[in-house]
């Protein structure tokens, strides 16, 4: 995985969510959940299992659905953070996190109903072998995003502390097919990158936030946004 060391820094970890998801990020984070729920509902009583769960914004989010709900992510410093935030829940008791590699994640085939990984395929080195296993784990469902190769992103990639895979429409369809997903739906968006949002107030994103809306609705200009939320099912 790229970024292993600047991942599970402890500073970093403590300022995630801070630096990602606090003046224009606040949309960025709203239209994630947005895109997570929509894929997932209803999730009453089901087994959920979020891989690279970070900080649990996920996590927590989809137990107060009603879900039982494992959130593992590889940093320790991340999941402490996620644990602070599920002793504010009154969902506490649907909610574990454990620290593991999502290459070889510690639970029998078929254990979950759904899997979910956000922010997590623009960092991993075989796609493949990381979607396969989030298939060995799941009966029914694997819900994931991807930053796109033909977007704005690519401009600034280079610049990332981390860097990003960025992936186009073919080459996760290829993934897909590989694996033995079907998919179900795929939404695009954000013509205007992450990375924008977070470095202004939120009352200049909102308006942006608007426009990039209305602009990257149209078939045309879709082909360029950043992320694409794909929702998909076990063959």
């Amino acid at each position: 995985m790229k970024g292993q060391e600047w991942y599970q820094a402890d500073d970093v970890a403590e300022e995630y969510d801070d630096k990602r998801f606090s003046r224009g990020g606040q949309l960025i984070d709203r239209r994630e959940k947005e895109a997570v729920l929509e894929a997932i509902t209803p999730v009453e009583d089901r087994k959920i299992l979020e891989i690279a769960c970070g900080t649990g914004r996920f996590t927590v989010m989809i137990a107060e659905q009603g879900a039982d709900v494992v959130g593992l992510d590889i940093s320790a410093q991340m999941l402490q953070q996620g644990r602070s935030k599920s002793k504010r829940s009154e969902q506490a008791e649907s909610l574990e996190f454990l620290r593991g590699d999502a290459g070889r994640l510690p639970f029998p085939d078929d254990h979950f109903d759904t899997v979910i990984a956000m922010r997590f395929f623009h960092l991993a080195d075989d796609p493949e072998a990381f979607l396969r296993e989030m298939r060995r784990v799941s009966r029914e469902q694997i819900v994931f995003d991807t930053f796109n190769r033909f977007s704005a992103r690519s401009v600034y990639n280079w610049a990332l502390p981390m860097g990003s895979r960025l992936y186009s429409k073919s080459e996760v369809t290829t993934l897909l097919a590989k694996t033995d997903l079907t998919l179900v739906d795929v939404e695009d968006d954000f013509l205007v990158p992450y990375g924008a949002y977070r470095s202004i107030p939120n009352a200049l994103a909102s308006p942006i936030r608007s426009l990039d809306t209305a602009i990257g609705g149209r078939p045309i200009t879709d082909h360029f946004a950043s992320v694409s939320y794909w929702n998909t099912r076990l063959r």
